[in-house]
């Protein structure tokens, strides 16, 4: 089985779409959460998830966006993107997001992949070092757990006494790159598909993963998108500027 998976798409709808195409003929789609939030394309970007994702988990913006959570925690700026999604949302698609549950989800059929948001032992948490990966690591008997939340694509393994950083290494800017992990027996993993919507690892393009269930592979991905019109719809819609810009700075 190959299933596409997403993360941070955070109302990217230019992001969100040339990830799918680029993905092509998957099996199933798994959303690790932050559907809305930061992007102005709010309804337009949940209304694509509901009717593709099999399994989707909630993120702390989608929390806040739907009403679930308050925004005091968050800085000026996404807080004044949260507060516009919410206004914007639909009321079917509040709903739908106010539904989407915690994590760490288990895909049927898959007992050694979870679904999560942040730290399956939190959802709150980043996990940014191996300090961070240490706990979820040990604590878990799960070979894969497909994480979220910070934005930065790659992830850690862990082999008996080895630890190890994972990092996609691309040459080019501007085009679209891959990038294959193998997972091997006796392996165990905390894997970041990367953010569609905002990157912050000073890649501005789409970051996304497919994991080949049969072959035992991952594929980290990275795809250029219409910047220019993601931008024109967060200026447009009377949001921060810095929330346009940084989507070209990839950060």
């Amino acid at each position: 089985m190959r299933a596409l998976v997403l993360s941070d798409i955070h109302g990217n709808l230019e992001a969100l779409n040339a990830a799918l195409a680029a993905a092509g003929e998957v099996d199933a789609v798994w959303n690790l959460g932050d559907v809305v939030g930061y992007g102005a394309s709010p309804n337009e970007v949940i209304e694509i998830v509901r009717a593709k994702a099999q399994y989707n988990v909630r993120g702390n913006h989608d929390r806040v966006c739907c009403g679930l959570a308050s925004a005091a925690g968050f800085n000026p700026v996404a807080r004044a993107a949260a507060e516009w999604t919410r206004k914007e949302l639909t009321e079917a698609n509040r709903e739908w997001l106010a539904a989407v549950p915690k994590g760490p989800l288990m895909p049927e059929g898959l007992p050694q992949v979870a679904l999560a948001h942040g730290s399956p032992l939190n959802e709150d948490q980043y996990i940014i070092t191996m300090r961070d990966a240490w706990a979820p690591l040990q604590q878990s008997g799960i070979v894969v757990t497909f994480i979220g939340h910070t934005h930065l694509q790659g992830g850690f393994m862990q082999k008996n006494e080895e630890w190890r950083e994972l990092k996609p290494q691309y040459s080019k800017k501007n085009e679209a790159e891959s990038w294959t992990l193998e997972a091997q027996d006796g392996m165990r993993f905390l894997i970041n598909p990367g953010s569609i919507g905002q990157p912050r690892d000073n890649d501005w393009r789409a970051g996304f993963a497919v994991y080949d269930t049969d072959a035992k592979t991952i594929v980290f991905h990275r795809v250029p998108y219409d910047l220019t019109a993601a931008q024109g719809r967060i200026l447009m819609a009377g949001l921060p500027e810095k929330l346009a810009a940084r989507l070209f700075e990839g950060r």
